[in-house]
């Protein structure tokens, strides 16, 4: 498994990570059994994946219970990232709530530290940016937290927590269907924030096992078709992708899925792409993207079949 540093903190991550939105099961259904979760994480580590993220509204905690299970015995061996969010999903951001938020991560994790803590998304409820970040760069000194964290963010919500405390990592969307802030991650390697790529497979559309029929059966969250890739345009956008990528897929000999990751870790800023399964096979086939190593042909080739 390849690794990269986490911007200018000198932390190698792996260039793929587990994500455990799923393991929460709430959005994604219910889990057929916590130890298949489990199981799962535990072959994300076998595998050389050296890093799971979670949060703590994944499944209202459940899903950092179970990565507490997964990893007893080899916390030395894996960096945990974990999110609070604001309210009314999540704690919230003023400065008291987001200690109370560590907190009960660290309880539920079973964890004296966390090694990544992150502001899971801007808050809507007026709380200014800087005061939550203060309570942060607290934790941090207090040895609660190794590294800080945002996600979702912009340049200028970056911007500001810059003034106060340096932002390791932004945690974003960004796949071969969800370009649009390519140049944001890219000004983030220039700043020496790292960049941890959430949906990175598109949410299943980029392991070429969907088709369209597929699509309209979903149940979970992808279901509402009302924005996004999801949406018919977007399907339509995103189905037009696969087809374009899936010669070159064939031409390597690897699965749609390898090629997608392996872009994404590839790309300008990008520390790692975080793939998330409950199915432990999925998850070892995801890790072999980490050693995929993709010339600058095929790249150049990549990119000229994504540029609108």
């Amino acid at each position: 498994m390849q690794t990269k540093k986490l911007g200018r903190s000198g932390t190698e991550l792996s260039v793929i990570g587990f994500g455990a939105w799923e393991a929460g099961g709430d959005a994604w259904g219910p889990n057929e059994s916590d130890e298949s979760v489990i199981d799962a994480m535990r072959a994300a580590l076998d595998a050389g994946i050296s890093w799971i993220d979670t949060a703590e509204v994944y499944g209202s905690g459940q899903s950092e219970r179970l990565v507490g299970r997964a990893v007893e015995g080899r916390r030395d061996q894996v960096l945990i990232a974990s999110k609070v969010a604001p309210q009314p999903e999540g704690t919230g951001f003023r400065p008291e709530q987001i200690r109370e938020a560590c907190e009960g991560s660290l309880r539920r994790l079973g964890m004296d530290h966390l090694d990544l803590y992150q502001l899971h998304w801007p808050d809507e409820q007026g709380v200014p940016v800087e005061g939550s970040w203060g309570a942060m760069a607290e934790l941090q000194d207090a040895g609660k937290v190794r590294f800080l964290g945002v996600s979702n963010f912009s340049r200028e919500l970056i911007e500001r927590c810059e003034t106060i405390r340096h932002v390791d990592s932004l945690q974003q969307e960004f796949s071969m269907v969800a370009l649009d802030d390519r140049e944001l991650i890219r000004w983030c390697g220039e700043l020496g924030t790292g960049v941890v790529a959430y949906g990175p497979l598109g949410f299943g559309l980029l392991t070429g096992t969907l088709s369209r029929s597929d699509t309209e059966r979903l149940t979970d969250w992808r279901a509402d078709r009302s924005e996004g890739a999801f949406s018919p345009a977007g399907l339509d956008a995103a189905f037009d992708i696969v087809d374009k990528i899936r010669p070159i897929a064939g031409k390597l000999g690897v699965s749609m899925a390898e090629l997608a990751l392996a872009w994404n870790w590839h790309q300008p800023g990008v520390t790692s792409a975080i793939a998330g399964s409950r199915n432990a096979e999925h998850v070892r086939t995801n890790a072999v993207a980490g050693d995929l190593l993709l010339d600058p042909a095929v790249l150049e080739d990549l990119d000229g079949l994504l540029s609108p």
